[in-house]
């Protein structure tokens, strides 16, 4: 499975960015997104957002789950209290149908079962909590792009972690 996790500010702006693929299950780490794909990653993200502000509403929690989904990605979000979103698009390794939701145990294959979720639930609580610590620096206003390297690899070892 390839991710692309971005950071969305309040402003719709990006803060951050990362792409990485599956560490479970012996993945490698590396995304599989063709080339085209992954110059329409932040599009698709950012088309998202009108719908992350519709389900934001209709729902008190701040993991929203899988809001929507293009051909094949998933974008997962979850929000923060100052209306930040931590948006996720995850691309199963294997097109997904209904016989195949059914009969398949990897958790790469569904992205709608309930391992997924988990597993995108604490990845984004992980991040959440090292995105706190970065921003509490006096050195950081807010909207500013995150470009701590140290935060980068706290998102890379919470994606070999739980993804």
């Amino acid at each position: 499975m390839s991710y692309y996790f971005a950071i969305i500010g309040t402003q719709d702006n990006p803060l951050f960015e990362y792409e990485f693929g599956t560490s479970k299950q012996g993945g490698d780490g590396q995304s599989r997104f063709s080339d085209q794909a992954r110059h329409l990653n932040q599009f698709i993200l950012h088309s998202s957002l009108d719908i992350v502000e519709e389900v934001q509403w209709t729902s008190g929690q701040l993991y929203l789950k899988v809001i929507d989904k293009f051909f094949n990605n998933y974008i997962s979000c979850f929000m923060t209290a100052g209306n930040v979103k931590f948006l996720l698009l995850h691309q199963p390794t294997t097109p997904v149908s209904s016989s195949s939701t059914r009969n398949s145990t990897s958790i790469g294959a569904n992205p709608q079962s309930p391992q997924t979720e988990e597993a995108v639930k604490n990845f984004f609580t992980e991040v959440y909590e090292n995105y706190v610590k970065a921003i509490m620096s006096p050195f950081y206003k807010v909207n500013m792009e995150i470009r701590s390297p140290v935060f980068r690899s706290r998102v890379a070892a919470a994606g070999r972690k739980y993804l």
